[in-house]
């Protein structure tokens, strides 16, 4: 390396860690895009209760390897597409096929 891009580097901040998480797989109906289910629950602040939300995300699968109702662990990662910003990352559990 060059001093001048060895000075850089060195200046260049951390990066934090990517975001990860984990979801269900949908939709596998497009070619190398998931669309993985995140269901996320809190509690109401007034009344206590559980609510669940679900966010859905595109991510990308290179080999084509998820099928629907399989568990994945998803990273973020540069826009890919116009929706699509987000990386499958491993398969964590397969799904029961019917």
């Amino acid at each position: 390396m060059t001093e001048i891009a060895e000075e850089q580097a060195a200046r260049r901040p951390e990066q934090p860690p990517r975001t990860q998480k984990i979801g269900r797989v949908v939709s596998d109906k497009m070619q190398k895009t998931v669309v993985v289910a995140v269901d996320s629950v809190r509690r109401h602040p007034l009344y206590r209760k559980r609510i669940t939300r679900t966010n859905t995300f595109l991510a990308h699968d290179e080999q084509n390897s998820c099928r629907s109702g399989d568990t994945v662990r998803i990273e973020e990662t540069r826009p890919l597409s116009k929706r699509k910003r987000w990386i499958v990352r491993e398969i964590v559990e397969r799904g029961v096929q019917v």
